[in-house]
């Protein structure tokens, strides 16, 4: 049983890699337009500058308000925090303050994860 586990993990995290491999930046650098609407680099913005996200604990910017529950999240911002944030922002951190249901392609949530690791 422990093997079937390890096994089970192992393969997924091939097939994880398979599909960061396939994403593409430049379509999430597309994407990322409609983001740019609240996130960007000006302090008042509504939401938090996301250049450099990548590898950044979640409510960690000194100049953004961050929500009680995001504070609490502890989160890094790796690709799959990332990836399951941009497709259901709700169930990732409960009782969050962004207004956004989230990605609903899985391709195009992938996408915008290859392009916020670009986006520094």
């Amino acid at each position: 049983m422990r093997v079937t586990t390890m096994l089970r993990a192992v393969v997924f995290a091939g097939l994880s890699g398979a599909t960061a491999m396939a994403a593409d930046a430049d379509h999430g650098k597309e994407l990322f337009l409609a983001c740019a609407a609240c996130h960007s680099e000006k302090p008042d913005a509504i939401g938090p500058n996301l250049k450099g996200v990548f590898g950044r604990k979640s409510a960690a910017l000194d100049d953004f308000r961050y929500s009680n529950p995001m504070k609490r999240a502890n989160l890094v911002w790796d690709a799959a925090n990332l990836r399951g944030y941009l497709i259901d922002p709700q169930a990732k951190v409960k009782g969050n303050r962004m207004p956004f249901g989230g990605v609903a392609n899985p391709a195009e949530a992938d996408d915008l994860v290859a392009y916020l690791q670009t986006y520094k």
